[in-house]
């Protein structure tokens, strides 16, 4: 369960604001500073002309209208003071503002193909509440690579990782206004370069190509930085990188295109950089084969180089093969990371983080593209799993108890172990219930001495699922730091090459003891416990958490839709959350869990109780202690299609 407050889902900012170049020569200006830096030594010859005149990370929708201010186009203007270009101008205080309509769409001809990276958008007080981020090859046809169904204005950067978003042409196209005006811009910026060419000379067939890693901190980390081109002079800072989580088991790949004969690596680590790791190759993107890895001595030479975070620099691995390699994807993998005094004498380990993966050699294709992302299964919806608890006990065919010191340690500050004990956790009357009971230091588990015991059920390894509607009728306690959830927790978690958050979490319902609202959340790599991309519902009409009330998840390969009550209360698409906050990680197995928790950080943090217990009051210890506070559950289904 999250650690804190749910809170409804909000874009992710920029991680750098990269301000818009008002002229072509700004420009140029720009590439004339950079080169003062580490050069990129792709040959000129094997780069698209048009590549030359671009720095690292710029705008290329500001170029793009420096050079032709006809390339920007819309279907209309507020007013004369109001015109398209004005979004691309690179003045914070002039903006576009559209028609008043809620079609109305503002479009850009980059005047060369490349691969987006990310687009941002910069909204004035009007700005979009639906609308679509599309990308073309001929300007006809049109691809969406970021749907918005809730906009908040502001700044929105839109990562298009691990969508393909490669064409000439971009396209902001309306569905919503939020106000009554038009679609309102001060900017629109485009990130992104062209993907090298195939080459029969040596160049670094990587540049602007796909790329891919088992698991990234969040969207603004993502492996597609590791081949846009450019990297700081000082290797340090924040600039675009790649930036795994805290695991000494983690890669980064890149897609040639096609098969080429591989003669030397470049990496561009950051501080935190692999002390150990195997360059390897592949023809299908399964097999590996390594290529490369440090010596000895370089190895122990990486390790003594231990620095604090703020003295840390990084490295740049020029790596020259010993003999060419073939292969079509080559990676990084880590084996080994950088530690750090922070502060002395504690060793502290973050993850990896790359600047740039360049590879050398000759081969290679243009055409390499992300694979489509999953669609939406077919198919109508049957029960797989179903129990209304009519039964004399407990069916634990399909229930797991779970016990603190045994299946699971203490979490996120709550007062209870968790016991197997028909005291705590039984069937009663068709219902199942679990049950809180208090006993002042009665209770050892874990190595720990408790005063509370309650109860906690789940299908791991009896039902493990992927993808579904998942549903439980239940009633709630009420009081201050009673937390009652139904989730779901990702069958992974316990790997602990895996682990929370990247194992996934789903929040179905959650109660902190407050009668007219419960809420539902999603926690993973980017969006945890505080960050969780969460939403609160009101129960209409008067309703309370101490009814009797259904609480759901529809679980696709493309969204998460909650329910209360048959009422759509939070729809969160993979879109939204890959292109703004981080990792999609719910398309593995996931299994049901059902508990009642005491106190901890989440209701802590709405009642800032903090004695007798943190979250949980005298009066809610009372009422314990006096018996009755118990979570009821009328039956739980599982529904799947295929």
């Amino acid at each position: 369960m999250p650690s804190s407050t749910p809170r409804t889902t909000r874009t992710l900012r920029t991680l750098r604001t990269t301000r818009t170049p008002r002229t072509l020569m700004t420009a140029l200006a720009a590439l004339a500073l950079l080169s003062a830096g580490p050069a990129l030594v792709t040959p000129a010859a094997a780069q698209p002309a048009a590549a030359a005149a671009y720095a690292w990370d710029t705008d290329r929708a500001a170029a793009a209208y420096a050079l032709n201010p006809a390339a920007v186009t819309a279907s209309g203007s507020e007013n004369g003071g109001t015109t398209p270009g004005l979004a691309f101008d690179g003045n914070g205080a002039t903006r576009w503002s559209s028609n008043f309509a809620d079609d109305a769409w503002i479009r850009l001809d980059l005047g060369t193909t490349i691969r987006i990276d990310r687009v941002t958008l910069d909204w004035e007080a009007a700005y979009g509440k639906r609308y679509v981020l599309e990308v073309s090859k001929n300007g006809t046809d049109w691809t969406p690579f970021y749907t918005e169904t809730a906009g908040t204005g502001g700044s929105l950067t839109a990562h298009t990782y691990p969508q393909e978003a490669t064409g000439r042409y971009v396209r902001l196209r309306g569905l919503e206004r939020a106000t009554p005006y038009g679609y309102s811009l001060y900017s629109f910026k485009v990130y992104g370069g062209e993907p090298a060419p195939a080459s029969t000379a040596r160049a670094n067939l990587a540049l602007n190509h796909p790329a891919y890693s088992n698991l990234y901190q969040h969207a603004g980390n993502s492996p597609a930085f590791v081949t846009d081109g450019g990297w700081p002079a000082d290797l340090k800072g924040d600039a675009t990188r790649w930036s795994s989580d805290w695991n000494a088991d983690r890669w980064v790949s890149v897609d040639l295109g096609a098969t080429s004969t591989i003669s030397s690596v470049d990496l561009y680590w950051e501080a935190a950089y692999a002390v150990d790791y195997r360059l390897q190759v592949s023809d299908d993107n399964r097999t590996w084969r390594t290529v490369y890895q440090p010596s000895a001595a370089d190895v122990a030479a990486r390790r003594a180089n231990v620095k604090s975070p703020s003295e840390a620099a990084g490295l740049h691995d020029t790596v020259t093969l010993p003999s060419p390699a073939t292969g079509r994807y080559v990676r990084m993998l880590g084996t080994e990371r950088r530690s750090f005094y922070n502060p002395a004498p504690y060793t502290a380990q973050f993850g990896y983080s790359l600047y740039e993966f360049q590879v050398w050699g000759t081969g290679g294709s243009a055409a390499a593209a992300y694979p489509a992302l999953p669609a939406d299964q077919s198919g109508t919806y049957r029960t797989t799993f179903f129990d209304d608890f009519t039964g004399a006990a407990l069916d634990r065919s399909k229930w797991r108890v779970v016990r603190t010191g045994t299946e699971m340690g203490p979490v996120n500050g709550e007062s209870q172990a968790y016991v197997d004990s028909t005291d705590n956790i039984r069937t009663e009357n068709g219902s199942l219930i679990l049950r809180s009971k208090y006993c002042k230091g009665c209770t050892q588990a874990g190595g720990g001495t408790y005063d509370f015991t309650s109860g906690r059920v789940d299908t791991n390894t009896r039902f493990d699922f992927t993808y579904g509607r998942v549903s439980a009728r239940m009633k709630l306690p009420v009081g201050d730091g009673f937390w009652p959830a139904f989730w779901l927790l990702g069958s992974n978690v316990d790997d602990p090459s895996v682990s929370w958050p990247a194992s996934g979490e789903t929040d179905i319902m959650e109660n902190i003891g407050y009668a007219d609202w419960t809420s539902s959340a999603l926690h993973g790599p980017g969006y945890s416990a505080d960050g969780n991309i969460g939403a609160r519902q009101t129960y209409p009409n008067g309703g309370r958490a101490d009814q009797w009330h259904t609480y759901a998840v529809e679980w696709t390969p493309t969204a998460m839709r909650f329910y209360v009550d048959d009422r759509l209360v939070q729809e969160t698409t993979r879109n939204k959350v890959e292109s703004t906050r981080g990792q999609w990680v719910y398309d593995h197995n996931q299994y049901v869990i059902l508990n009642l928790a005491l106190g901890g950080a989440y209701p802590a943090g709405w009642n800032q109780v903090t004695t007798p217990y943190w979250g949980l009051p005298q009066s809610s210890v009372d009422r314990i202690a006096a018996g009755g506070v118990q979570a009821e559950v009328d039956w739980v289904r599982v529904e799947q299609k295929g």
